[in-house]
Parts: structure tokens; C-alpha cells; sequence
């Protein structure tokens, strides 16, 4: 039976403070609170009460004096209670602090059971890094797994990393259903536009998650500590507000790197960035920009590019051999449909367009060749398999070296994932995007489109087109765009990621003086 929330043995305080505040402020509050969308929802009083409440603010204008007093009344509450349910202490972690369960060992670092530095390197341990990240999408465990892997190359056993979804594998219910309900509002397009703009304004996230935190606090602390780190990356626009909030109560911000790397490319959600992150990491001068707006200092912002697999930092084999490997003609332009992880998009009725459009009717003989990469979707790749091409057409399902595919191929047709793109240019594959996710992916078209790397169109038919006159007549402009999207890559962005990381450690240790680190 899951232990109730700290939150129920203040019921009757809360109780208190709702009755007092919802009164105070004269005879609109009713009206007010039946009205918008601005509200706290009680779920039944029984023997120890518990509460359930959420702030949702999607339109706040007209609502004058009585709205902003009470929220400005409601985040000092829950501002209050957070500090108060924060976990007691972090499992084996001191801080030279007795009674809140922390010791410390008298060598400027912190300490676990067996006395060893959590993040110093005045032992032969190796350091502890954890990756925050959440399966909303395919793109945050992807960039968790290439700093991963790039911490493996550089460093060997000098590092332990961990990669944890904190939501899903460290919260109770709901929490724990973040990835399904991303899933669920993604399918309905509405739903997703009006989540994520309605959460965008500061007054609503930061009373979210404040709220947020009163319930989940515990959980998240001992999330954390199981892996005693002397480093966390945040992957994922929800992992920064909680973990540090978690983190400064207990005085352990300068005893733990704490850094966020962005992995949206051009837009973004404003929750990617916290004042008290040690580092983030933004992909492009765009969301540099808008990290500084938010608050960030020039000191905290470091721009490297996205982080994608280290396999595509290796030389490019012949786009012959490669096809070869992959049993495609050698001679023929390629081009590389993909519809993510999941196979999801217009796949079947864009390969369709294209068998007919890159088969040459007076020549009688292909013009060109498709690779389709399906990824989990089984049965599309079935039924592209069964179909009776005039073209060479191969079917994959889920690969795992999409750094060889790309290189066989001379253009891509996906949709504007950012890592997907970023992997792209650096094959110098010119792109056709063909859909984007509202919010996030948005800025990703004119991003490719307005830098000369690609083209955007939701029509086979017209896709198809394209990619027929780039294969001809318009071949030049396929080698521009392709010299390009070159320009545009960042193939050692993960590299330098880790590198900083590295250093930020020896300088959290005192090791070695801080040195100006260029983007």
C-alpha cells in the first residue's frame, strides 16, 4: 500500500489557508473560481484527507486585483510546504549536518556510508554521472545515449553513467504516466498546441511545479541519491525545476554539478531553462538567446551543437561500398525515407509517389532509389515489402547504424525531429520535411529551410518532385544545399559536452583554476 503524502498531515492547515483565501477576496472569488480555469480541486476528506490540487492558468486577463493576490498567496504557500515536506536527508549523503542525517568527512567534499567523497577527486572511484530524461519522444534518450557513449570513449571507467527516466521509474502515480500522456497529446494536436503554450507563461510553470514538488519531493530525492552523483545531466525540459529544488534544500547546488542540455534545436519550451543550473548547453545561437532571456547568466551558456551518436564523428566510407553492404545498387542517387523510431507518418503513400516518380517512362529503367527505414512499425514494413516495385526499393525496420544508412544516401525525407536533422547535416544530406510537432519542432522548418539546407511540403506527390528534380535537372542545387548543411554540422558537439562537464568537476574540486571555455 503506497505511503500517503506528506501533504495529508497538513490538511487541516491547508484547509485553513483555502477557506481564508478563497473568502478574502470579496464576492468575485466564487464567480472567479467557477470561471477560468485558475483553480484548486479538493478530492474527499476521509480519516487522513487527501488532497489533490493544480494550478492550470491558460487566460489570465480581465481577472484583475483578485487573481494575482491569489496567486501571489498561493506560491508563498506552497512555497512554505515545499520547504517543509523536502525529503530529511539524502540516504548517505552528508553535508557535515547531523541532525538532518548528514555528516561530513573534513575534506571539502561529500560523503557517503563508506566515508568515500561523493563528487570529490581525492579518491580513485570513479565519478557518478546521472542523466536525467524522459521518453517523450525518441530525441531525449537519443542525446542521453550519445554523452553516454561519448563519456565511454573519453574517459573509460573514470566515469559511471547512469541514465534514468525520473518521472516514470521514481514518482507515483500519476506522475509516472508523463511519457503515455505526451504520447496521447501528441495524437491529438490540439490538446498538445494548448498544453504547450498554456504552460509557456513563468506565473503558471513555476506554480506547477511548486505544487508538483509538495507531492513528489520524496520520491525524487531518493531517486537521485540511489545513484549518488557527482554530476547530473538534464535531458528533458521537466527535469530541472523539481531536482533542484530538491537539490538547494539541501544545500548540496555546490557539492553537485548540475548542468541541462538542450535538445531542442530553434524553438523551445521555456521550462528548459533554471537560473541555478551550473551549465546549459544550447544547440544554436537562437536558444543561447533565449537562455540569457530567461534569466541566465553568459557564463552559464555554453553553445556546442546537439549531441548525436559519436559513430557519426567517423570518416564517411563510399556511398558504393555502403549501398553495396546494404544490397542497393551502387550507381543510383539514393534517397533515405524515414518516419522515426515508431515508423509514424506518411511513409507508404510518400514511398508510393516516389516509385513512380524516379522511374524514367521513355528510358524505361529508375532514375533513382528509395531506403525506407520503418523503425518499430512491423507492419508497414511487411506491407512495403510485399508491393511490386519498378524501382529498387530496400525496407528496413529499427536499425541501430544510422550513421551508415545516411551515408549511402544522397537526401533525406523526415520529419523535423531536431536530432534527426542534426545527424543529417552531418552527412551533408540536403532534408525534405514533411511534418513537425507544434511547439518544440516548429522553428525547425524555417531553421533547415531559411539556411539553404532543405525544403518543407506535408504532399508526396510534390515531395516526391523534388526529390525526381534533384536527381536531374536540379542537381546542382542538391550539391548546394548539401555543402550547406555541412556548414551547419556540429559533429564534435558531444565531445566538447563531456569535456566541459569534465572540467567543470575539477574546478568544482578546486583542482586547477576556472578557465574561459569558447563556444
Amino acid at each position: 500500500m503506497q505511503n500517503p503524502s506528506p501533504i495529508t498531515q497538513e490538511s487541516a492547515p491547508f484547509f485553513d489557508f483555502f477557506t481564508r483565501l478563497v473568502f478574502s477576496h470579496g464576492s468575485n472569488s466564487d464567480r472567479f473560481l467557477q470561471s477560468t480555469s485558475d483553480s484548486l480541486h479538493f478530492n474527499g476528506f476521509r480519516r487522513k484527507t487527501q488532497i489533490s490540487m493544480s494550478l492550470n492558468t491558460y487566460n489570465i486577463t480581465g481577472t484583475g486585483a483578485n487573481l494575482r493576490r491569489f496567486i501571489t498567496d498561493f506560491n508563498k504557500f506552497i512555497s512554505f510546504h515545499t520547504d517543509r515536506v523536502v525529503p530529511y536527508s539524502f540516504a548517505s549523503v552528508g553535508i557535515s549536518s547531523e541532525e538532518n542525517g548528514f555528516r561530513g568527512d573534513g575534506s571539502g567534499g561529500v560523503s557517503g556510508d563508506d566515508g568515500l567523497p561523493l563528487n570529490g577527486f581525492e579518491s580513485d572511484r570513479p565519478k557518478k554521472v546521472l542523466i536525467l530524461m524522459s521518453d517523450t519522444g525518441g530525441g531525449h534518450r537519443a542525446s542521453a545515449e550519445a554523452i553516454k557513449a561519448a563519456f565511454n570513449l573519453e574517459f573509460g571507467d573514470e566515469y559511471q553513467v547512469s541514465i534514468t527516466d525520473l518521472w516514470t521509474d521514481h514518482t507515483p502515480w500519476p506522475f509516472n504516466q508523463l511519457p503515455r500522456s505526451y504520447n496521447f497529446l501528441v495524437k491529438h494536436g490540439a490538446l498538445w498546441r494548448m498544453t504547450y503554450y498554456g504552460t509557456a507563461p513563468r506565473v503558471i510553470h513555476q506554480s506547477n511545479f511548486a505544487a508538483t514538488s509538495t507531492f513528489i519531493a520524496r520520491e525524487i530525492e531518493k531517486g537521485l541519491m540511489k545513484y549518488q552523483p557527482d554530476i547530473i545531466i538534464s535531458v528533458h525540459p521537466l527535469m530541472q525545476h523539481v531536482p533542484l529544488r530538491v537539490l538547494r534544500s539541501k544545500g548540496l547546488l555546490k557539492k553537485i554539478v548540475f548542468t541541462t542540455v538542450v535538445t531542442d534545436l530553434s524553438t523551445c519550451h521555456p521550462t528548459w531553462f533554471h537560473k541555478l543550473v551550473t551549465r546549459c548547453y544550447c544547440p544554436s545561437t537562437e536558444l543561447a538567446k533565449r537562455a540569457l532571456k530567461a534569466g541566465l547568466q553568459t557564463s552559464q551558456i555554453k553553445v556546442y551543437g546537439l549531441p548525436v551518436r559519436p559513430s557519426f564523428v567517423k570518416a564517411v566510407r563510399p556511398k558504393a561500398e555502403l549501398r553495396r553492404e546494404l544490397g542497393m545498387d551502387e550507381n543510383l542517387p539514393t534517397v533515405l525515407l524515414m518516419g522515426g523510431g515508431e515508423g509514424m507518418g506518411p511513409i507508404e503513400a510518400t514511398a508510393r509517389a516516389l516509385g513512380d516518380a524516379l522511374y524514367d517512362e521513355n528510358l524505361g529503367e529508375p532514375v533513382g532509389q528509395i531506403l525506407v527505414i520503418c523503425g518499430r512499425n512491423k507492419k508497414l514494413a511487411s506491407k512495403l515489402t510485399s508491393l511490386n516495385w519498378r524501382i529498387p526499393v530496400q525496407v528496413k525496420g529499427f536499425v541501430t547504424k544510422m550513421e551508415e544508412c545516411m551515408g549511402a544516401c544522397d537526401c533525406i525525407i523526415t520529419k523535423a525531429g531536431p536530432g534527426t536533422i542534426a545527424e543529417a547535416m552531418i552527412r551533408g544530406l540536403p532534408i525534405i520535411l514533411n511534418d513537425f510537432i507544434a511547439g518544440q519542432e516548429a522553428g525547425n522548418v524555417p531553421y533547415v529551410v531559411e539556411n539553404g539546407c532543405g525544403k518543407f511540403s506535408k504532399s508526396p506527390k510534390e515531395i516526391s518532385k523534388i526529390v525526381a528534380d534533384w536527381f536531374g535537372p536540379e542537381s546542382k542545387e542538391l550539391e548546394i544545399m548539401s555543402q550547406n548543411a555541412l556548414r551547419l554540422a556540429r559533429p564534435e558537439a558531444v565531445f566538447k559536452i563531456v569535456h566541459d562537464l569534465h572540467d567543470l568537476v575539477r574546478q568544482r574540486n578546486g583542482l586547477f583554476p576556472q578557465l574561459s571555455c569558447t563556444s
